[in-house]
C-alpha cells in the first residue's frame, strides 16, 4: 500500500514501547540511520533516564497504550507503526486496542512485533504469549489495515540475565538440558525493523526470525568461556530451582507461570530450526553467539 508522500521520500513513523529493550534498539537504530519517528512511551521520566529524548529526529509521545484518547494525538498523522508492548496479562487487550485505534486514525500499515519459537515442533497453544501474540496477529489481519508480521525467536541478550552467576561461579544455570534454541540478537532484529517501517513493503508477510546457530546451552558456555577468558561450564538445573529463583529476583507470579509452559513445551522439542530468510530479505548479516559474547564480555565478566 502507498503511504502518502511528505518530502524527501519520507513517512511518518511511531514506535510503540520505546523504553523497552527490543524498542530502543529499534529508536536508536533509526536515528543511526536518520530516520525521523514518534517514539511513545508510558513513563517520560524512564525516557529521559533511557537518553531517548536527547535523540535527534526523536518526537517522544507520553501516551498508556490503554488510553484511547491519548492514542489520537499520538497516531495523528502516522503512516506506518511498530507495535511492541511489555509482555504481561493485558498485552492481547492493550495491543488490540492500538490496532483498533491505528484502524480510526487512518495509518496505513502495522508492523505487528511478534514472535515465533524456533523449536521445531513447538505448539504455540502451549505456551500463552506466544498463544496471545497469534490472538493479536489474527486482530491485525481482520483489522482491514495492511500488515506485516515480525516474528523473531528467543533473543541472544536473555543470557545478560545469568550475568551475574557466570561472573562469580562461572556457571550457566538453567534448566533446558541438551536442549537446543535459535537465539538471535536484538541488535539484528532492529537493523531489520529499521529497514522495514523505513522503506515499506513486506505487506501480509509473516517475518520468522532466528540466529544462525541451533545452540544446547554447552555451546553457549563455551561461547562464553571464549569471550571472556575463563571457563564457563553449563550446569542443569530443575525447573522447581529456576521458578524459585525468577520469583526471588522479583518476577511476578504470572510471568513465571508463563516461562514454565515455555520451558516444558521447549523440553518436548529439543531440535531448534534455523531460519535467515529475513535476514537475506533485508541485507542484514546474521551476528552469531560468538560475536554476541564478545560484544558483551564485560558484562559476562561482571
Amino acid at each position: 500500500m502507498p503511504l502518502p508522500d511528505r518530502g524527501k521520500g519520507t513517512h511518518m513513523i511511531l514506535v510503540t514501547g520505546a523504553t523497552g529493550m527490543s524498542g530502543q534498539k529499534i529508536v536508536r537504530e533509526l536515528v543511526q540511520n536518520g530516520v525521523s519517528a514518534k517514539a511513545v512511551v508510558r513513563s517520560a521520566r524512564k525516557a529521559t533516564t533511557a537518553g531517548l529524548d536527547k535523540l535527534a529526529g526523536i518526537d517522544l509521545v507520553e501516551c498508556d497504550m490503554q488510553d484511547e484518547k491519548g492514542l489520537i494525538p499520538a497516531l495523528e498523522g502516522v503512516d506506518r507503526a511498530l507495535l511492541i508492548s511489555s509482555a504481561g496479562p493485558d498485552m492481547r487487550e492493550t495491543q488490540c486496542r492500538f490496532i483498533d485505534a491505528c484502524k480510526a486514525a487512518g495509518v496505513g500499515h502495522v508492523v505487528k512485533f511478534s514472535g515465533a519459537e524456533s523449536g521445531i515442533g513447538f505448539d504455540p497453544a502451549k505456551f500463552r504469549f506466544t498463544r496471545m501474540h497469534e490472538e493479536i496477529e489474527d486482530h491485525l489481519e481482520a483489522s482491514g489495515l495492511a500488515w506485516t508480521h515480525l516474528r523473531p525467536s528467543q533473543f541472544m541478550q536473555v543470557y545478560l540475565r545469568e550475568a551475574p552467576t557466570i561472573a562469580r561461579d562461572q556457571e550457566l544455570r538453567l534448566p533446558f538440558g541438551d536442549t537446543e534454541l535459535s537465539p538471535v540478537a536484538i541488535e539484528d532484529i532492529a537493523r531489520i525493523a529499521c529497514r522495514l517501517l523505513r522503506d515499506g513493503g513486506h505487506e501480509g508477510e509473516s517475518l520468522d526470525v532466528t540466529g544462525p546457530e541451533a545452540l544446547t546451552m554447552h555451546d553457549v558456555a563455551e561461547r562464553i568461556s571464549a569471550a571472556i577468558g575463563r571457563p564457563v561450564r553449563y550446569v542443569p538445573i530443575s525447573s522447581e530451582e529456576r521458578r524459585q529463583a525468577l520469583l526471588e529476583s522479583g518476577a511476578p507470579a504470572g510471568f513465571v507461570a508463563a516461562m514454565e509452559e515455555q520451558l516444558q513445551e521447549r523440553l518436548k522439542r529439543p531440535k531448534s530450526r534455523v531460519h535467515l530468510g529475513t535476514h537475506a530479505a533485508f541485507g542484514v548479516r546474521p551476528t552469531n553467539f560468538a560475536e554476541f559474547a564478545r560484544t558483551y564480555a564485560s558484562t559476562f565478566s561482571g
